[in-house]
């Protein structure tokens, strides 16, 4: 109740005065390090070392922003899509030589194994739907079977 009060009047007294005098420091006015229990020496290494972590995880999430542009020029080289200029500047920003996680490598290694197996004519063989590729194989050695036992029985070879 007597803040109540004392607020209110307070108030209007400080109104009314336009500001002037001394200047108090009430109860509920303290300087951030006294809000936070710490002395001014404290404060100031604790906004340091904020300021600091900040600093690092921002580097790390450029970082980040770096490899998956990484991976998105990659794909864009692989199928021939025009580059992206903000891909190549987060590159840059970053200082040019981006090492992918192992898991992304892992990745684009795998995706290139299969483009290798899909581009092999056994690849595309199996592409064809409906084609049953050990009967094609029983047909083809059946096939040279017979041109082996002809080959046998021609007099003129």
């Amino acid at each position: 109740m007597a803040f109540m009060v004392k607020s209110m009047v307070g108030g209007q007294l400080k109104n009314l005065t336009g500001g002037l005098g001394g200047e108090e420091k009430s109860e509920g006015e303290k300087s951030p390090a006294e809000a936070q229990g710490m002395t001014r020496e404290e404060y100031e290494e604790y906004q340091r070392q904020l300021v600091e972590e900040k600093m690092e995880r921002d580097a790390q999430f450029a970082q980040r922003k770096a490899e998956r542009a990484t991976v998105r020029s990659h794909f864009r080289d692989k199928y021939r899509l025009p580059k992206n200029e903000t891909d190549d500047n987060q590159i840059q920003l970053v200082g040019g030589d981006v090492e992918l996680p192992k898991e992304l490598a892992k990745m684009i290694e795998q995706d290139n194994e299969e483009e290798e197996e899909k581009n092999s004519v056994i690849g595309q063989l199996t592409n064809i739907q409906n084609l049953d590729l050990d009967s094609l194989k029983d047909k083809a050695s059946a096939t040279l079977e017979d041109l082996k036992q002809s080959a046998e029985k021609c007099s003129m070879m």
